[in-house]
């Protein structure tokens, strides 16, 4: 396989090949690894969700942006201290510009700490918002086992990388801890207006992305030329890509590869995004001297940065060029939230951000 960072597709990534005897996992885990060392970015086919369940979750994310926006603000995230639940378009902000999409936040679901409590970031800790099953009888349930099946998809993908960086296999799982930070975030997106995005340029933030498409194209990924390359839409496959924790933790031998979505027609998708306890450290992994060789040779690695913080971006640092390294994921969470929803900041956390 001849991968590189010019990339002008998006690889395909057979999991099948895992089932395979020891040598065979040995060489699709370097293969994998190469991926993320220079793309970041994969498609996974035969990773065993089946697709009537992903036609009944997508079935039920239409019925859900379908409803009345009174149903809807039930569940508004401006009630929800912990940045659960649903969104207008235009809420969220990605690199201080508005993002052309709506959608619904759920968090792991874990007990709320006090409202002061320090760090700050374990006031992202809490419960989701639920709409009444009299208005959506399978919105939780549903979700939840998108939860479920996503983060076994991504708990196994972990465990090939781990193979893939001469780790023990369960090196990275092991991370997570019993308060695991995850993500599901259900989207829809107008056609995009011009001169703006359906998500603005941008990188993931915890370990690694599990996201179904959907049958409408709009997913684009940025190469090292600077080149915007399409994601097609193939059936049944889930898009895969790393966030900036896996980044920090090879030291940079993977990369959180910048991506954005603009669609010319109406659009579904859902994501899952895979966390571990907010109180884990960002510590760089003992890796083989020859990826850490890597990584000095490449200046593309060495320099690779993180999402601005909102205080850098006023500054006039680039949107992915922040220097700055939190110590654990759940500073970087917090950023992430700071710089993505003002309001919910302002009404929430008027003490802890200026404005």
């Amino acid at each position: 396989m001849n991968i590189n960072a010019s990339f002008n597709s998006i690889p395909v990534v057979d999991l099948a090949r895992w089932q395979g005897d020891a040598e065979e996992k040995q060489e699709f885990a370097r293969e994998l690894c190469d991926i993320c060392h220079h793309v970041g970015f994969f498609q996974v086919i035969n990773h065993d969700i089946d697709n009537e369940f992903m036609d009944d979750l997508f079935a039920m994310i239409k019925q859900l942006f379908g409803l009345p926006k009174d149903q809807k603000l039930l569940i508004d995230k401006r009630q929800s201290r912990h940045f659960r639940g649903w969104e207008d378009v235009g809420s969220e902000y990605t690199n201080n510009t508005p993002d052309m999409r709506e959608q619904v936040d759920l968090w792991s679901e874990l007990s709320a700490r006090e409202d002061g409590v320090n760090p700050t970031y374990l006031r992202l800790l809490g419960p989701n918002q639920w709409l009444p099953d009299s208005v959506l009888p399978e919105f939780k349930s549903t979700s939840l086992a998108w939860f479920e099946k996503a983060g076994g998809l991504a708990t196994r993908l972990l465990e090939v990388l781990s193979v893939g960086l001469e780790l023990r296999s369960d090196e990275l799982t092991g991370l997570f801890g019993e308060e695991s930070m995850s993500l599901v975030k259900l989207i829809h997106y107008p056609p995009t207006p011009e001169n703006s995005a359906g998500v603005n340029a941008h990188h993931d933030t915890g370990f690694l992305t599990v996201l179904a498409p959907g049958p409408v194209a709009g997913l684009q990924v940025q190469n090292a030329s600077g080149e915007w390359i399409s994601v097609p839409s193939i059936p049944g496959a889930f898009v895969i890509n790393l966030g900036e924790m896996l980044q920090a933790m090879t030291g940079q031998y993977f990369v959180a590869t910048a991506h954005r979505v603009i669609t010319s027609e109406e659009r579904y998708s859902v994501g899952y995004f895979h966390g571990p306890t907010l109180d884990t450290k960002l510590s760089v992994l003992n890796l083989p001297d020859e990826m850490v060789e890597a990584v000095r040779n490449s200046p593309r690695h060495e320099k690779a940065g993180f999402m601005a913080r909102k205080e850098e971006t006023e500054s006039g640092v680039g949107d992915m060029g922040s220097s700055y390294k939190p110590a654990v994921y759940g500073e970087q969470l917090w950023n992430y939230f700071v710089r993505s929803y003002p309001d919910v900041v302002k009404q929430h956390y008027p003490n802890e951000v200026s404005y």
